[in-house]
């Protein structure tokens, strides 16, 4: 079962007081179907410039990763450049040049269109309900969405909502969005706006599912060694529709299990810059990591 992913592919410059990157492949596409890869074959759709050749998408290409639906146009690839402080949680966006990704309008291949696993990334509301309307009959469809989308396109934002199944946002994004604080009172609110589970990720404080089913909450994974924490919640989404996609059903227990295996991608995510570490990964260490997981939050009832 193949998994469809609209997103940014990107060149990102980022500091962190660890060390830094300088023009170094990112983007939220890139990262999560890069993650997602390890579980299933992906569809990406994106937007490149000029300047992106062919060594750099390599990343793509050496992986079950289907790039038929990555457009080139003229112009030079939308480049993001940030620093992070010893607070890795949230980085601080210092440039941000939209570039050839100011005027995507993402085209799927025919056979996309088929597609039964749609992750929408963080990109325009207003285009994320355009590519649904190219799906023809999705089983699951999720998204992601920012703060930027939340203040300026909120109307179109609430019509995406209306037509999916997953929503994945950090905490402050869900706080925002549903005009509440409390994060059990803000998961009601966007679930009643349309998505029937609610996942809010908390970096390095792992994260909280939400649906009619209650609440589940998985930890952050404790690392000895933390480099870039860029790009970890597409490396997250990436890891939790992979395995949703490889999945034969979607309920509750398989989405508990999926966000572990999420945890274990964005943790290995941070652990070098860019795609270094995901790119090397072999499903052993993913195995290995998940059962850690499972070893860290289990306990036997006295």
């Amino acid at each position: 079962m193949s998994l469809l992913v609209v997103g940014s592919v990107a060149f990102d410059s980022v500091k962190t007081p660890f060390g830094e990157a300088h023009e170094v492949l990112g983007g939220s596409a890139t990262y999560f179907s890069v993650a997602a890869s390890y579980f299933t074959d992906v569809l990406l759709v994106a937007v490149v410039g000029e300047d992106f050749d062919h060594k750099t998408a390599d990343v793509f290409k050496n992986r079950p990763i289907d790039i038929r639906g990555l457009q080139t146009m003229p112009g030079k690839t939308f480049r993001w450049r940030g620093e992070y402080s010893f607070d890795l949680n949230e980085a601080r966006t210092l440039e941000t040049c939209l570039n050839v990704l100011a005027d995507f309008k993402p085209q799927l291949p025919a056979d996309y269109c088929d597609c039964d696993i749609v992750f929408l990334a963080n990109i325009d509301p207003e285009l994320q309900s355009y590519v649904l309307d190219q799906v023809k009959k999705p089983r699951l469809v999720a998204c992601d969405t920012m703060n930027f989308w939340i203040e300026n396109r909120l109307e179109a934002l609430k019509t995406t909502l209306k037509r999916i199944d997953l929503l994945v946002i950090n905490e402050g994004e869900a706080r925002e969005l549903a005009k509440e604080p409390n994060l059990v009172k803000a998961a009601n609110k966007i679930m009643a706006m349309g998505p029937s589970s609610l996942i809010i990720k908390r970096g390095e404080y792992g994260a909280l599912m939400f649906s009619a089913a209650g609440i589940f909450a998985v930890p952050g994974f404790p690392l000895e060694f933390v480099f870039d924490p860029t790009g970890a919640g597409d490396s997250f989404a990436g890891g939790l529709m992979g395995h949703l996609s490889r999945s034969q059903v979607h309920n509750d227990e398989v989405i508990r299990q999926a966000m572990i295996f999420a945890s274990v991608m964005a943790s290995y995510n941070v652990e070098s810059f860019s795609l270094d570490r995901l790119r090397n990964l072999t499903y052993a260490d993913i195995e290995s990591r998940f059962a850690e997981f499972k070893k860290l939050t289990h306990f036997e009832t006295l």
